[in-house]
């Protein structure tokens, strides 16, 4: 049998897989004209702030159309331009898929069920593309535990979708805004957990925060 080795040094060939989470207007479609040569996957109503860079998109509404996008940029000739795919936003597309599922199935609990297995499909599907950067926008939430610490992670539609979301991705960030001791509001990526916010970065080679800019966060992790 014949085995093809690889080496982990090159994995970032594959291109870098993110997951930001951030709070509504904190910016996170406005990342995407930061990304390599992107298209966007649109399930939102929100690319007024990408008008100015005049980026290529598609409108997704449903599962279907993403999975045709999907297959578009796979296997066109045409997507082989682009160096970058941004899907904007996940949490809006399990929010239709939950809707669509609830439809089919009166049973609540297999409804949640169906969105759980067919989101983690979708996911992998994108995730797993070779040779480029993916880009996956989510809605961010506020939890409180059984001693009401309050954590800050990617809102998804059912406890269990969102809990199982970050261990999909090697890069997961949270957009966050701070007032400096001028009172102007700062924008910047955090990168690593604080116990409050879901974060990680398995490249080991990025700060705790970062400059909200893709481009540049990519090809420090090697990209």
């Amino acid at each position: 049998m014949a085995i093809n080795l690889r080496y982990t040094k090159d994995y970032h060939l594959q291109g870098v897989k993110l997951l930001v989470h951030g709070a509504s207007g904190s910016g996170k479609t406005t990342l995407i004209k930061t990304l390599p040569n992107p298209i966007v996957l649109s399930a939102e109503s929100g690319l007024l702030s990408l008008a100015s860079a005049n980026l290529p998109y598609i409108d997704i509404t449903n599962m279907a159309e993403l999975m045709e996008a999907y297959s578009w940029v796979t296997e066109s000739k045409e997507a082989e331009q682009y160096e970058s795919i941004a899907i904007d936003s996940i949490s809006e597309i399990a929010e239709v898929v939950l809707i669509n599922a609830k439809a089919k199935n009166k049973d609540g609990r297999a409804a949640y069920g169906d969105l759980v297995t067919e989101m983690q499909q979708m996911i992998r599907a994108f995730r797993d593309i070779k040779g480029k950067h993916i880009y996956f926008s989510a809605k961010q939430e506020r939890t409180a535990d059984e001693n009401q610490k309050m954590t800050y992670g990617a809102a998804m539609p059912g406890s269990k979708l969102g809990a199982q979301l970050p261990f999909y991705f090697d890069q997961v960030f949270a957009l966050r805004l701070e007032q400096d001791a001028d009172g102007k509001i700062q924008r910047a990526l955090m990168c690593q957990p604080d116990g409050m916010y879901t974060c990680k970065d398995r490249s080991g080679f990025l700060d705790a925060y970062e400059s909200p800019d893709l481009g540049e966060i990519i090809k420090k992790i090697g990209g």
